[in-house]
């Protein structure tokens, strides 16, 4: 298994470097770390875009272990699910927790879906870890999936994310399936039919 801050640095490998695409709610971001999260850490700062722009990779990875894996208690969760958890995490905040949280119903464990994980969450994330060890990961990561399909769906200007100019997936459905087995990946088709609705 990659260590916490492995784990870390492939996150800021697949967030890029700084962008600031005003269809984008977190505004000017720079290997993931939104102008947002840089004010909320740094209140006494006056923060601006150049401060984000001046962010480093090493800086990027501390803030990640530190405030998306540490803070939130991904740590006390099965270890497999730390890669996909940690990285929606980062890109979706405490929604990323939301969604196990609501798979963690589907599956019959009774948790409050808040995005909090405390030893309700814990206990039940374990549970689940030894009801199904084999599948929790995929399920996991298909259900971040349709939480992108979902959002975008909701939200016409984040349809680019989840599916490219020419109807291909987009960058958010890739990441998710990143995280699932190879069997559990969408079709192309599959992908073009389930976003065929979208203008």
């Amino acid at each position: 298994m990659k260590t916490v801050r492995q784990l870390a640095e492939e996150i800021v490998a697949r967030e890029g470097g700084f962008v600031n695409d005003p269809d984008d709610p977190g505004g000017a971001t720079n290997f993931g770390v939104t102008i947002h999260t840089l004010r909320r850490l740094r209140p006494d700062v006056d923060i601006t875009i150049n401060d984000v722009r001046a962010l480093t990779k090493p800086q990027a990875v501390d803030i990640y272990v530190a405030y998306y894996f540490e803070q939130p208690r991904i740590r006390d969760l099965p270890e497999p699910l730390w890669p996909s958890l940690f990285d929606m995490y980062v890109n979706a905040g405490a929604n990323a927790v939301r969604v196990l949280q609501r798979l963690l119903v589907q599956m019959g464990l009774q948790v409050s879906v808040d995005g909090v994980i405390g030893p309700q969450t814990i206990a039940a994330t374990h549970r689940a870890q030894d009801m199904a060890p084999a599948h929790l990961v995929d399920a996991y990561g298909i259900a971040r999936r349709d939480y992108y399909y979902g959002l975008a769906d909701r939200r016409p200007a984040s349809r680019k994310y989840a599916r490219r100019r020419d109807g291909g997936k987009g960058g958010w459905i890739i990441r998710a399936e990143e995280f699932i087995s190879q069997r559990f990946h969408l079709s192309d088709d599959a992908h073009r039919a389930r976003t065929r609705g979208w203008v």
